[in-house]
This record gives structure tokens, C-alpha cells and sequence, in this order.
């Protein structure tokens, strides 16, 4: 009986020990699984997507979770033809309605692309380009067109702009009217169009603003050489957009109150002047710069002399004035790891109101060594010397040095080690930079190839290179 009794004890002691540390424990919520990375999913349409026969305006979208569209919305959305009035486009809960404003056009097929503006709720997820489709004839049109445009400057593409299409082919017609069709382009500047009639259309690119017009020389711009009838279905087709002019600079006013024109009034008092020298070395590549803080007007170069550490007088250099009179160049053929002493006296520089140097000044420099500089040599394959090529080396979109290709290789003995993109401008009229086109001429930009491949030169190295254009 005792061990009867025992057993039933230890049972009840197990069962006991049981619930205290199942009580005690941590309890872990169960995980929600992987994260939703799919964009909602059209479930239904009211009309159907890629109905014919429509007459309706009114459109409606259901998705299989909830949707919204971004702030940016109206701007992102391309509806096609462009309406002369936006159409009325929200989102609640899983549904977007679309209401157009514009009466139907009779056997017109219609497309609404909402770019990249409609998302999931949860995660935003995007429907990228996800495109809504209807005509209000017995069929869809089937028209296409697609290209490439491409900066005629740099080479580069430019994804802010647009390519519009016009049924009225007369030149005023992108000065005046807004395109019948247009789309954007995508990181590689190309483009495509779907679901055009059956007609021809002048082609062009505009900056995406507002007036989608051509009404400022100022903006980026490119037009076809011809119409483009798209029952030919033409092939890939390419468009160089250009500046006709530059947007002049905005002058930034001088400070206005009476503390600032004090100190301004004390600083004009001083000419000052800097040079172009770092770490006191002097670029063997480059002239010696002096760079004055106002215009001058008498400068006397006896009064500059170039001297070896012995003071002796070095002879054989030169002084150029930029058109400035800011700037004064010393031109040398710089002997490699010399050292020099450049010696300015005062009275050397005056300007209009007989302000000089507020002292004398020794600027003390070294030349540096050919060591640390790299030679480069560039074979260009399959490159077309009749369309006068200009190889220009580019820092920062900053063209740091153009030379004209008379020949497949180029080779530079000396050169500033850095990392370098490459370009090659096609110099129509030879005169060794970039002309941009003219609309009313029907005369098209130079063009600029960029090359892919970027060029990096290493000091004290022979830097070979093959270049395929």
C-alpha cells in the first residue's frame, strides 16, 4: 500500500514540476513569414482591359489588396491621346477609378499608363507601367514606334525628358500645341510607343514640364528630320537633343546692408593676387597662372621676373593676358624637379584707380618630376577619321583636354594621373568644339559618342590602351 501511495505521489510531484516551467516560459509569437515584395494585381475592370465598342468615361480598377497612388500622381500618370483636360484618377481601398473629362473620339484607341505611381498600402510595392487599355472603335490600334535619344553633347541620356508625337506636321505646331501623344524615357534614354493610329507624326523631345511645348531656345530639344509614318513599321529610330542656347547665369546681388559695404569698400581697397602653384610644386603640364582680384589696367612685367635659387634671371618664357586682364599666364617649357623663385614687385600689377600689390612678394616652387606623370597611348578601332573626331577627356563634366584625331592612335608622353571618361565629338565644321543645332535652319547637333570604358592613368606607367567605338 506505502508503495502505492509513493507512486501516486511522484506522479503528482512530475505533473506539478510540469506546469511551473511551462508556465515560466517565454512564449513566441509565431513570425508573419516573408515579406510581401509583389505589387497588387488587377483582378477586375469595369470595362475590361482591352475592351472595343466603349462609350463610357467612367472607368474602374479592382486589385487584389489595397492600393493608393503617390503625391505625385498627376504628374507620373500619361493618359494617351493627351487630353486637353486631366482626367479625375483616385484610389480607395482596393479600387482606382478613372474619370475622363474629354468627350470620347470616334475609332480612337485609349491608354492610361500609370508609370510608377500606383503601389500597395502595406509595403509600396510598385505596378510598374502598368497600363490600362480601351478603344472606342471595333478594334485596338496596333501602331508602334521606339528609339534611343541620346544628349548630343556629352553622350549621356537623360531620363527627365519626353518624346512627343504631332499629327500636325507644320514646324509652328510644337511652338504652339501640345503633342497628341508623348511617353518617357527610361535610364538608357530609350523610349517606346504602343497602341498609335495608323498616321504620320513629327517627332520631338521636350523637357516633361507643364507646356510640353518648344517655347524656349533655352530648353532641351530635338526634332526628326522627317515625318514618320508608323504603318511603315519603321525600325529603331535615334534623336540627339540639344540646347540651342544656354540659360544665362543668375548674378547673384551684393549684400545690402551698411556693415557689408564697409567691409567690401576695405576689401576693393586691396589688390590680391593667388597663382595656380600646389604644395609648391609647379605643373610641368601647364602654364604658371597669376590671378589678380580686380581687372587691371597697366602691368609691367619687367617687374615680374622668374629667377633660379641663385637669383640669376631665367630668359625664354612668355606672358599672356586672358580677355579678363583678371588672369596673367607665364608660359615656359618646364625642365622636370627644378627648383625656381618667381619674384613680384608691387608696382607690377595697377588697376584703374592706381591700386597696387600692397607689397613686394617671392613665391618659391619646384617643377615636378616626369615620375609623376603617366604616358598614355590610345588605339581607337574602326573610328572614322572623315568625320573629323575630337577625343575629349572629361573630369567631373568638366572637359580637361580636347585633341583632334588625325590618326587611329593618340600618345602623350606626359599625362595628369586620374581617372578620365572619354568622349569623341564628330566635328562637322572643324572648329574643334561642340555646335549645337538649329530648329529653323533643320540643321541637327554635332554629336558626341561616350565612351563606356573610362581611362585610368597611373603615375610612372606606361598606360596602353584600346578603344573600340
Amino acid at each position: 500500500m506505502n508503495k502505492i501511495v509513493g507512486f501516486i505521489f511522484l506522479i503528482l510531484l512530475s505533473i506539478a514540476f510540469v506546469h511551473v516551467q511551462t508556465g515560466c516560459a517565454n512564449i513566441i509569437p509565431p513570425t508573419g513569414g516573408p515579406r510581401d515584395s509583389l505589387p497588387p494585381v488587377l483582378v477586375a475592370s469595369l470595362p475590361k482591359d482591352s475592351s472595343v465598342n466603349i462609350k463610357s468615361n467612367k472607368i474602374l480598377l479592382t486589385f487584389d489588396e489595397y492600393v493608393l497612388l503617390d503625391d505625385n500622381a498627376s504628374q507620373d500618370i500619361i493618359v494617351s491621346p493627351n487630353p486637353e483636360k486631366m482626367p479625375e484618377i483616385t484610389a480607395k481601398l482596393k479600387n482606382v477609378t478613372i474619370k475622363l473629362k474629354d468627350s470620347l473620339l470616334p475609332n480612337t484607341t485609349y491608354s492610361v499608363n500609370f508609370g510608377s505611381s500606383l503601389k500597395d498600402v502595406n509595403e509600396g510595392n510598385k505596378f510598374r507601367n502598368f497600363t490600362y487599355v480601351f478603344s472606342t472603335g471595333d478594334a485596338l490600334s496596333t501602331g508602334t514606334l521606339s528609339g534611343n535619344v541620346t544628349l548630343a553633347e556629352t553622350g549621356a541620356a537623360d531620363s527627365t525628358l519626353i518624346v512627343s508625337l504631332y499629327t500636325n506636321l507644320n514646324d509652328s505646331a510644337v511652338k504652339k500645341l501640345a503633342p497628341n501623344y508623348y511617353t518617357r524615357l527610361d535610364s538608357s534614354g530609350n523610349f517606346r510607343f504602343k497602341f498609335l493610329p495608323q498616321a504620320k507624326f513629327a517627332v520631338y523631345v521636350l523637357p516633361n514640364d507643364y507646356s510640353k511645348k518648344y517655347d524656349d531656345s533655352t530648353k532641351m530639344f530635338a526634332f526628326y528630320n522627317s515625318s514618320i509614318d508608323v504603318t511603315d513599321k519603321p525600325d529603331s529610330i535615334k534623336l540627339y537633343a540639344f540646347q540651342e542656347q544656354k540659360p544665362k547665369e543668375k548674378i547673384t546681388p551684393p549684400p545690402s546692408s551698411a556693415d557689408n559695404k564697409k567691409d567690401k569698400a576695405a576689401e576693393d581697397k586691396r589688390l590680391k593676387l593667388t597663382t595656380n602653384i600646389q604644395s609648391n610644386e609647379q605643373d610641368l603640364l601647364s602654364d604658371l597662372a597669376l590671378t589678380l582680384s580686380r581687372k587691371i589696367k597697366t602691368f609691367d612685367s619687367a617687374r615680374v621676373m622668374l629667377v633660379d635659387t641663385n637669383y640669376k634671371a631665367i630668359t625664354g618664357y612668355t606672358w599672356l593676358a586672358d580677355t579678363s586682364f583678371k588672369k596673367y599666364s607665364l608660359q615656359f617649357a618646364w625642365p622636370e624637379n627644378e627648383p625656381y623663385k618667381l619674384i613680384i614687385e608691387k608696382e607690377a600689377f595697377t588697376d584703374s584707380a592706381g591700386v597696387t600689390l600692397s607689397k613686394n612678394d617671392t613665391i618659391s616652387f619646384k617643377t615636378k618630376r616626369e615620375g609623376q606623370y603617366g604616358s598614355v597611348k590610345l588605339h581607337f578601332t574602326k573610328i572614322d577619321l572623315a568625320k573629323n573626331p575630337v577625343l575629349q577627356l572629361v573630369q567631373s563634366d568638366v572637359i580637361i583636354k580636347s585633341i583632334v584625331l588625325t590618326s587611329a592612335d593618340w600618345y602623350a608622353k606626359l599625362f595628369e594621373p586620374g581617372e578620365y571618361q572619354l568622349r569623341v565629338l564628330f566635328d562637322d565644321n572643324k572648329n574643334g568644339i561642340w555646335d549645337p543645332g538649329n530648329f529653323n535652319a533643320k540643321r541637327q547637333p554635332e554629336i558626341v559618342e561616350r565612351i563606356r570604358r573610362k581611362l585610368v592613368i597611373k603615375p610612372n606607367w606606361d598606360n596602353d590602351v584600346d578603344i573600340i567605338l
